[in-house]
């Protein structure tokens, strides 16, 4: 029974992603955004985005916590609905780059970044620089939807590793032939370890942190804002500086937490584009107020 309804599923999403392939970017991107805005609020997500909106900013205008919410749901129909388009080059002509001179063109990194804007313009950035990026990604939960996700990404990365045990080999073996990380590490993560986002512990993954001290890779943030209807700045900063000190537990620690603070500080510059519907803190923090 569950097959059949992914299969469903899949089949429906691949009628829609045809439908905005076909049409031009700008249409396509309007349309999602529009969809997005028109359904996003009657999903059980939108609880969610509510109320972490609700512990972050709690002096903040019911009103504008009001907006941030329909242009979040504005921003993720937009990037559904521009990811059939990402195997070309006409998202790539919208994007203006600065900083492409922080992008290691003569070793392995790990760039970072948060589900900001249209994060999936992101990786490919390197990837048109002729830098060989993996993309640690997490599975979908429908296997066919998964991989049909799976393959627009493919278009622009050298390669694509799952999250989890069943990508650690191939993730190991891409760091000893020296081919750059991408992660988007703001997602929570049960088994890994608490550190402030917000002034709140949230559960955060501490594997690239890890990978960082043991391969001695610099660790590059970057990021994609949208800055109206399908037009986009993307920003690649100087590496992050975080003091190592031999202890692999305090600098574990302080790396990520020196990396929730860049990405909180992107998330309170552009709130209305962030990913508000995940579960990044735990139930109880809902209810210990500000």
């Amino acid at each position: 029974m569950k097959k059949l309804q992914h299969k469903i599923e899949a089949a429906a999403l691949s009628v829609l992603f045809r439908g905005f392939r076909t049409l031009p970017l700008d249409v396509s991107s309007f349309i999602g955004g529009l969809m997005g805005r028109a359904i996003g609020p009657f999903l059980s997500a939108h609880k969610t985005a509510k109320k972490n909106l609700e512990m972050i900013y709690p002096q903040m205008p019911l009103a504008q916590r009001q907006k941030i919410l329909t242009r979040m749901w504005d921003n993720l129909g937009r990037v559904a609905a521009e990811l059939p388009h990402l195997p070309d080059d006409r998202l790539f002509k919208r994007i203006t780059i600065v900083g492409n001179e922080n992008i290691p063109l003569d070793k392995p990194c790990i760039f970072f970044s948060g589900h900001l804007g249209n994060w999936e313009l992101t990786y490919p950035i390197a990837h048109k620089h002729g830098v060989p990026v993996t993309l640690i990604f997490r599975e979908a939960n429908n296997p066919y939807v998964d991989e049909m996700i799976r393959a627009l990404r493919k278009s622009q990365s050298h390669d694509l590793i799952p999250k989890g045990p069943k990508g650690a080999f191939r993730l190991v073996r891409a760091l000893k032939k020296k081919e750059s990380l991408a992660m988007l590490i703001d997602q929570k993560m049960n088994d890994g370890i608490e550190v402030p986002f917000f002034g709140r512990p949230a559960m955060t993954a501490p594997a690239l942190a890890e990978f960082a001290l043991r391969y001695d890779l610099p660790l590059i943030p970057a990021r994609v804002v949208r800055k109206g209807g399908a037009h986009f700045h993307a920003k690649v900063y100087p590496p992050l500086e975080v003091e190592r000190t031999g202890d692999r537990e305090k600098d574990v620690l302080a790396i990520m937490t020196a990396v929730n603070l860049v990405v909180e500080s992107w998330v309170r510059e552009y709130p209305e584009q962030w990913f508000w519907v995940h579960r990044r803190w735990p139930k109880d923090a809902w209810s210990k107020g500000a």
